[in-house]
């Protein structure tokens, strides 16, 4: 079942929430919203991130795809472009 743009940025943020320290930067997230900077998201958490996220979509991220994750926009990018 391929999910729209909303629903994987929906689910992102919800993968996203346990692991951000900026909950009202992230009750206003958008796809240009930073994980490090704006959600203050640490760097080494991102790569947990990174694993729920893969197991909630059921794909693979590569590490250098991983490593390009800089915004929740990306990481939404990231996966519909896995389910496609």
């Amino acid at each position: 079942m391929s999910m729209s743009e909303q629903q994987v940025f929906e689910k992102v943020v919800s993968i996203i929430k346990p692991f951000a320290k900026a909950p009202e930067a992230l009750a206003a997230a958008s796809m240009e919203t930073s994980i490090l900077k704006d959600l203050k998201v640490n760097s080494a958490r991102l790569v947990d991130v990174v694993l729920e996220i893969e197991d909630a979509f059921e794909i693979e991220v590569k590490d250098e795809d991983a490593d390009k994750v800089k915004t929740i926009g990306d990481a939404v990018k990231l996966i519909l472009a896995a389910q496609a």
